[in-house]
């Protein structure tokens, strides 16, 4: 039995490095799809004025946001939905109509939390706390959007700050990210041996091809990365978790952004807390700011994204990227930092989880309606 140990713990190393070689690996095919997206998108589309025809269904800011919570509610992750939002932008999407598709991958990724809180539905006490602690992100992300979206209709802010913090981050009037330079040497060769290989595909076909090699890659590596970061991270951010929520609103929001960082998934943190919800460890005002946190802290992957972007598109890419951090940073500052909007979700969510407490069936009709039916039936009705 020793020397079973001992061979285990000299492995045990071993294991531990090739699984960050995995990590790096995956961030790298995230990046290189990323280019591959943008690529595709242009070739298929014709530069910007084909990019603006083809996505003339998405001006309606309504169906951008529609766009982005069903697709996010069907794939369950946020930071894949943004990173191809990245590379949409990057291929000639302009950033406005891309900004309410941001908006609506935030209320789409809430749909996991829900589901883990269903769980819990066998002991009634449980359940409540659990769907309360579900349900506060849900209720705080349709807020977010009930104030913001507005007002970046009406002036656009989040496109104007957005601009101004990508021209201070790409050096003025230079589009390229002098500070990351190093992504485009390793991206764009791969890239250039893809297009070579789809170039004799008929039509638009080839940019086709090449923009659904991209998505497959980055939905395949972000979905890797976030195994990996789990068996590598979660037993330490459960322990990060353990010792920030109860410590104030500023720690919880601090350590759910480094738990969020750490395992790439807004969805895997705000999950990871719920059924600590349903046991009783934690009150909902204790877990509400760490969600908060969580909505920053998955923002790290979008702005990973706009590193593999170069050329004209490369300060483009990264204003959408800054787009998703300064909206969700802005949304905490703004509900919770104002004492009567930040008790609405609070007060929400406890109602909410009352009634759906005492009917189960409430939680269930108001996941397959909010996520999937209601987008379905507005894009339906909007063509």
């Amino acid at each position: 039995m020793q020397s079973g140990t001992e061979v285990i713990q000299q492995r045990s190393p071993q294991s531990h490095f090739l699984k960050w070689v995995a990590v790096a690996s995956m961030i790298y095919l995230i990046l290189l799809a990323v280019g591959m997206i943008g690529s595709g998108f242009k070739w298929a589309s014709g530069g910007k004025d084909g990019a603006a025809e083809l996505f003339a269904f998405a001006t309606n800011p309504f169906m951008g946001l529609i766009i982005g919570a069903l697709a996010t509610a069907l794939i369950q992750s946020s930071s894949t939905v943004t990173s191809v939002i990245v590379g949409l932008v990057a291929g000639g999407l302009p950033v406005e109509t891309a900004i309410p598709m941001i908006m609506g991958a935030n209320i789409g990724t809430t749909i996991t939390n829900t589901l883990v809180s269903l769980a819990h539905a066998g002991k009634r006490k449980e359940f409540r706390r659990a769907f309360a602690a579900a349900v506060i992100h849900d209720f705080f992300n349709l807020m977010a959007v009930a104030i913001f979206l507005p007002l970046e209709i009406m002036f656009g802010i989040l496109a104007k700050v957005s601009f101004y913090l990508s021209n201070l981050l790409v050096g003025g009037d230079s589009v390229s990210i002098k500070s990351l330079n190093f992504i485009k040497p390793i991206t764009k060769p791969v890239v250039s041996v893809f297009k070579d290989l789809l170039h004799d595909l008929p039509g638009i076909g080839g940019g086709v091809a090449l923009a659904a090699i991209g998505l497959v890659m980055i939905f395949v590596s972000i979905t890797f990365l976030g195994k990996l970061l789990k068996t590598l991270m979660v037993g330490r951010a459960k322990e990060l978790l353990h010792k920030a929520i109860g410590r104030g609103p500023v720690g919880s929001i601090a350590s759910g952004t480094l738990v969020t960082i750490a395992v790439q998934s807004s969805s895997t943190t705000t999950s990871l807390i719920i059924p600590l919800a349903g046991n009783g460890l934690f009150k909902l005002k204790e877990i509400y700011p760490f969600t908060l946190g969580a909505n920053i802290g998955t923002c790290i992957t979008a702005l990973l994204a706009a590193t593999a972007v170069s050329g004209p598109a490369a300060g483009a890419a990264l204003q959408i990227a800054l787009v998703h951090f300064c909206y969700n940073t802005l949304s905490v500052v703004v509900i919770y930092g104002t004492p009567f909007l930040r008790q609405i979700p609070l007060k929400a969510a406890r109602l909410f989880a009352h009634q759906a407490s005492k009917h189960k069936w409430i939680a269930l009709v108001y996941m397959i309606v909010v996520f999937f039916l209601l987008p379905i039936s507005l894009i339906m009705l909007t063509k």
